[in-house]
């Protein structure tokens, strides 16, 4: 199996080598990724300038890495149309320091490389970590190569698209894995003016995340100290889950446990 890493952090960010060391423990591992932080870009592709790629030295060894002057979705399109052609299995995006829930995932550059990795027919999942503090990574690297394995199997569909978002817990503390739906918002955004001296300026500010008292949603799971793997589809229409997600969630959740 050969696996497709990116981020929307930039190259150099650590979750993405945490991930990467995980990863090549059970297979392959090529990077492709921004070359400086690119988050809430969305699906963002780059049409009207060059793209420059620079070969980088990885932070894990053995691993061909690159960064790109562009979005994260312009780093898995060179990467599955030029650098690493019918070469790769599988595409995973993260880990990202923050969550990506509900509406969120429109706008995330994290979830936005997924995307471009499942539109090329490859299975493909954002994974993230709902926290700024970088605190459990570990957890989410493990998980990624739980589910590398279980799609490399064909325990899980060729043709899926996921959104994983785990609690900033410890996994002793974690309660279990959820299959959920998108909450319709997370942040609230505003709008903050002010004034540089000479015209006026403004700065959009995004706000905690919303509770969700819904049961069902990605953002309920991560309050309730669940992790939540949503079902993408890029059709942006409501779909019933894979019946088989529901039922090897408990298994993954075992296998997770240290």
């Amino acid at each position: 199996m050969k696996i497709l890493v990116t981020n929307d952090d930039g190259i150099f960010y650590q979750g993405l080598w945490i991930l990467v060391k995980e990863l090549k423990n059970i297979a392959e591992v090529v990077v492709v990724a921004p070359d400086r932080e690119q988050s809430a870009v969305g699906t963002a592709v780059t049409l009207h300038q060059p793209l420059r790629v620079q070969s980088v030295r990885p932070l894990v060894s053995e691993v061909e890495a690159y960064s790109v002057e562009g979005t994260p979705a312009d780093s898995v399109i060179l990467a599955l149309g030029k650098l690493f052609k019918n070469k790769v299995d599988l595409v995973i995006s993260g880990i990202n320091q923050g969550p990506n829930l509900g509406d969120d995932v429109l706008i995330s550059g994290t979830v936005g490389a997924a995307v471009q990795g499942y539109l090329h027919g490859f299975p493909a999942f954002a994974i993230s970590v709902a926290t700024v503090d970088s605190l459990h990574l570990d957890n989410a690297a493990k998980l990624a190569a739980l589910l590398a394995k279980k799609i490399d199997s064909g325990a899980l569909p060729m043709n899926i698209l996921l959104n994983v978002n785990l609690p900033n817990l410890p996994l002793t503390k974690i309660k279990g894995i959820k299959i959920t739906r998108l909450a319709s918002r997370s942040h609230t955004d505003t709008v903050e003016e002010g004034h540089d001296g000479v015209r006026k300026y403004y700065w959009l500010v995004r706000q905690g995340i919303n509770k969700d008292k819904d049961e069902r949603t990605d953002i309920w799971a991560i309050e309730q100290g669940n992790i939540s793997i949503t079902p993408l589809h890029t059709n942006l229409s409501d779909k019933s889950s894979p019946p088989i997600m529901d039922s090897f969630c408990s298994d993954l959740f075992q296998e997770l446990q240290p």
